[in-house]
């Protein structure tokens, strides 16, 4: 990479990352990169809007999958296919989300590109942590951590902490999830950039034991990291689990301010994923509040949601791709044991017809020998 081209992708980051420039600016900054360059710049952009801005951040991904495959770069498609894989799990499109990571991940293990494999099986099984399959979230998820480590990647392995405690969390390992938020938590503040994601994990791990007040004292440490760090969804999330925990606490009052304050959030952010548990939690707070009319219309809209994003049909296609791959990777081994067999055929052929060329050279040297011996023998004689 050239010096200014590597100055312009600094400069991209920066200009989106500060959040001063206009988009007129921001697409003339991108103008001036060219090839994988481009594709690397339009991946970054689709990080740094995804929290704020999700539909310009998918626009970025668009660009750079049809970029990348245009000029054949395959580490950034990689990149895009996993970045729409993350836009599509936030609107709630599950089987989707899947399909985008498995072709990532295939294309990243291609390249034996470390980070990208761990990073994408991360999110695979956060999809099979949110279809309730443990067993599989937890594979993928164990494989993503060894590899962070041997990486010696602090930030993801924060990360990957606070994931792995959040299913042993789902799993009521409490012990054991509390000790991965309460390293996560620890590594975080001797980097000197403390994680919204521990506290609020450990709030959720009170609010799990019915510690309401502990668990809203972590989520509001928690939300305002995250609202200095104008991170929208990562405030979402909190802003979610505060008006669960009201409800749960029997405070109808402040439950429903969060609560409204979550449904508009996520139709903001397009954040679809969400919504079956704000529904779910609307309708047991107006039950507290005693407006039945208001409880049964939230219940009917959870339902409603919950099947489009959890039902069956999103369930099968899961498990239908899932099986296409099974299938491509034995497609693979067949190929490559093919390829092999023939490989040894040739080179048994190869020993063979060795063996028969050393047979014939040794029969025409004994021939030639017993001619020699039979001509000295007539001169003698």
């Amino acid at each position: 990479m050239t010096h200014k081209k590597l100055c312009l992708l600094l400069l991209c980051s920066v200009i989106v990352l500060s959040g001063w420039a206009q988009s007129d600016s921001l697409q003339a900054a991108l103008d001036t990169a060219k090839n994988q360059y481009k594709v690397k710049a339009l991946n970054e952009f689709f990080r740094a809007y995804h929290e704020k801005d999700p539909a310009r951040a998918v626009g970025y991904a668009r660009e750079a999958l049809n970029l990348a495959t245009e000029i054949n770069d395959k580490k950034g498609q990689a990149a895009a296919y996993n970045n729409l894989g993350i836009a599509y799990k936030t609107q709630g499109a599950l089987d989707k989300a899947l399909e985008y990571y498995l072709t990532s991940l295939r294309i990243y293990e291609s390249l034996t590109n470390k980070e990208g494999i761990a990073t994408t099986k991360s999110n695979i099984a956060t999809i099979y942590s949110m279809k309730k399959d443990y067993g599989q979230a937890m594979k993928y998820m164990e494989a993503s951590y060894a590899l962070f480590v041997e990486m010696r990647d602090e930030d993801k392995i924060i990360r990957s902490m606070n994931n792995l405690g959040n299913l042993h969390s789902e799993i009521q390992l409490y012990e054991k999830a509390m000790s991965y938020f309460s390293q996560a938590y620890q590594l975080s503040e001797k980097k000197g950039n403390i994680y919204a994601d521990p506290l609020m994990n450990m709030g959720n791990l009170y609010f799990r034991q019915n510690n309401y007040q502990r668990a809203v004292e972590n989520y509001e440490k928690a939300l305002e990291l995250e609202r200095k760090s104008n991170n929208k969804l990562g405030a979402l999330n909190i802003i979610i689990n505060l008006g669960i925990t009201y409800t749960k606490a029997k405070q109808p009052k402040p439950a429903q301010i969060y609560l409204d304050e979550a449904l508009l959030l996520s139709n903001e952010l397009q954040a679809y994923a969400f919504h079956p548990t704000i529904y779910k939690t609307i309708a047991e707070n107006y039950s507290n509040l005693g407006k039945w009319k208001e409880a049964y219309e939230a219940q009917l809209k959870y339902d409603e949601t919950r099947e489009k994003i959890y039902g069956e049909e999103s369930t099968r296609n899961i498990a239908q791709m899932e099986m296409i791959m099974e299938f491509q990777q034995k497609d693979k081994e067949f190929d490559l044991l093919k390829q092999q067999d023939e490989i040894t055929k040739l080179e048994l052929r190869n020993s063979r017809l060795f063996i028969v060329l050393f047979i014939l050279a040794g029969l025409v040297v004994l021939g030639a020998l017993n001619f020699y011996f039979h001509r000295r023998k007539i001169r003698r004689v």
